[in-house]
């Protein structure tokens, strides 16, 4: 993703051999509504919710994030701001990335939602992002927004392992993600590839935690062992729901969408023994676009997304953490202060980003 940013004018793309074309997103109107990682402690104050303010005009929002996963928010941003027409532009990360980078001088986006940081970093460092501070952003921790104001995490999520409970028994479980690497699960993993932003996020995590070396032996590991991957999370969890496959690496939340289908899996937050370093989290962000035609709506737009109503329909709707202390996660999920997780300076992560990349490359990742 950052890869394909970095190289945009330079007429090269880094997963060009890896990956089929795809189409450019279709911009659509919405339906009217009918780090050292810590937890949020559960007796924080919650802020409220903006005043709707009078608020018109239409709203461009480019999204690496699924339609599905973000249109119930949409629908109640519209219902608060009934003025306000939605149009939703929805690819992957670096479709739409790239797509702001070549509208830079004529930009057609308000807002950007991404599926993790670390585009939204890349995008402020060429100029596309403007800075804005919404007055719920203190809420944050300092590693969860922007010093400069042109990014904000609206989400987190927990890389997890999910696996069929018809296939797998409760004594040959897997405890941590190097285990995926073991022959005996040999063409039996599912994963995202490596175009998928989650797992690019993963890489770049693991290469600060365990050190490049074990990074890519990590890595190699995978595909020495046949690990299929797919474009993205939803066909992993869908095929290991089917028993196509034993385990797959995804976000926690696809666990709970797949459950929620009566499908028999179950879920292991890895890396939790002595000495093990912990689950990896990762987070989705947003920001507002430099030189975009409606700022006052897309100022609006990122208020509710931090709001106690945008963030609890984030955690109810799609089972993900929110950000914003004091607002409770879904009945099911488990609560990261159940949850030993990896410690790690996101900034330095960030900053490093584009060598994950040349790890990715370098192995050959699909």
């Amino acid at each position: 993703m950052f890869k394909t940013i970095s190289f945009l004018f330079l007429t090269t793309t880094l997963f060009l051999s890896a990956c089929a074309p795809v189409s450019t997103p279709q911009v659509r109107q919405p339906e009217a509504p009918a780090h050292t990682p810590t937890s949020p402690e559960p007796t924080a104050a919650l802020a409220e919710t903006p005043a709707a303010a009078p608020v018109s005009g239409r709203l461009v929002i480019y999204s690496g994030r699924s339609e599905a996963l973000i249109q119930p928010v949409l629908d109640a941003f519209r219902a608060l701001y009934p003025d306000v027409e939605i149009a939703l532009k929805a690819g992957s990360n670096s479709e739409i990335a790239n797509a702001l980078l070549e509208e830079q001088g004529n930009p057609q986006a308000d807002v950007f939602l991404t599926t993790e940081i670390f585009t939204a970093q890349k995008l402020s460092e060429s100029g596309v992002l403007a800075p804005y501070t919404s007055p719920l952003v203190d809420q944050l921790p300092a590693d969860l927004r922007s010093p400069d104001g042109t990014w904000v995490a609206l989400t987190r999520r927990a890389r997890v392992i999910m696996y069929n409970t018809d296939l797998v028994s409760p004594d040959e479980l897997p405890a941590s993600i190097f285990d995926l690497t073991d022959p005996k699960w040999k063409g039996q993993v599912a994963a995202a590839g490596s175009t998928n932003g989650s797992l690019q996020a993963q890489i770049a995590v693991m290469r600060q935690l365990y050190g490049e070396e074990v990074t890519e032996n990590w890595l190699s590991g995978l595909i020495a062992n046949q690990v299929t991957f797919f474009g993205g999370h939803t066909d992993v969890r869908k095929a290991v729901a089917a028993g196509e496959f034993k385990l797959g690496l995804v976000n926690h939340y696809y666990y709970h969408l797949q459950l929620a289908e009566s499908s028999p899996v179950g879920v292991i937050y890895p890396d939790q023994g002595e000495g093990q370093k912990g689950v990896i989290t990762n987070a989705t962000a947003a920001g507002l676009i430099r030189g975009g035609a409606n700022p006052r709506a897309a100022q609006a737009f990122l208020d509710f997304l931090l709001s106690p109503e945008g963030q609890r329909l984030f955690a109810e709707q799609n089972y993900e953490y929110p950000v914003v202390p004091g607002i409770p996660v879904r009945e099911g999920v488990r609560p990261l202060d159940e949850v030993r997780l990896a410690a790690f300076n996101l900034a330095e992560v960030v900053k490093d980003f584009d060598a994950t990349f040349d790890l990715i490359e370098k192995v050959g990742l699909p």
